[in-house]
C-alpha cells in the first residue's frame, strides 16, 4: 500500500494562519502586560533580588540582542523597526505557507510575537524595555524581556526541527 506524502500546500489547509497567529499574539500580550507592570513599579535603574541568580530590574535598550549598537545616535531604532516589520511579514508569509508543520509554525510563532513585542516599544518608547536579569556573582546576563525569551526559545525549536527534518 502506498503511502501518501503531505505536501506543504495540503498541509497549509488543514490548520490556516490561526493558530499560529494566537501563539504570536500571546506572547505579545504577555511581553506587554509584563512591560507595561515594570515600567509602572519601578524606577529606572531600579532592581529587586528575587532569587541568588535572578532580579528584576528596569533598563531600557535602544540597540538590538546584547545592546548591540545601543550607544549609537539613534538611526538603529529606525532600522531595528523596519527590520522587526519585515522580519513580523516574512514570518507570517512563512505561517501560511508551511501552516501544518507544527514544530516549525510553533518556532515562528514565538519570533513573530518576540519580535512584534520588541518593535511596539521602539515605536511607543523609542527604546525596548528589558527587566530580567540572571547572573552568577557577580557576571550579569544582559537584562532581557519576554519577547526575548519567545525569540530564543523560538529559535531552539528552529534548530530542532531543522535537525529533525536532516535526520529523516
Amino acid at each position: 500500500m502506498a503511502t501518501k506524502k503531505r505536501s506543504s500546500a495540503s498541509s497549509s489547509s488543514n490548520y490556516g494562519l490561526a493558530p499560529w497567529l494566537a501563539i504570536a499574539a500571546l506572547v505579545l500580550l504577555l511581553d506587554q502586560l509584563t512591560k507595561i507592570t515594570i515600567v509602572r513599579l519601578f524606577s529606572y535603574g531600579e532592581s529587586h533580588a528575587v532569587t541568588s541568580f535572578f532580579n528584576l530590574v528596569l533598563v531600557y535598550n535602544k540597540g538590538a540582542a546584547f545592546s548591540f549598537l545601543s550607544t549609537e545616535s539613534g538611526w538603529q531604532r529606525y532600522f531595528f523597526t523596519v527590520l522587526g516589520i519585515a522580519a513580523a511579514l516574512f514570518i507570517t508569509f512563512l505561517l501560511k505557507r508551511h501552516a501544518g508543520q507544527r514544530m516549525f509554525c510553533t518556532a515562528l510563532a514565538l519570533i513573530l510575537g518576540g519580535a512584534i513585542g520588541n518593535v511596539v516599544d521602539r515605536i511607543a518608547y523609542g527604546h525596548v524595555i528589558d527587566f530580567l536579569d540572571i547572573y552568577v556573582r557577580n557576571w550579569h546576563w544582559p537584562a532581557f524581556n519576554i519577547a526575548d525569551s519567545a525569540i530564543c526559545i523560538g529559535a531552539v525549536l528552529f534548530v530542532i526541527d531543522e535537525l529533525r527534518r536532516v535526520n529523516k
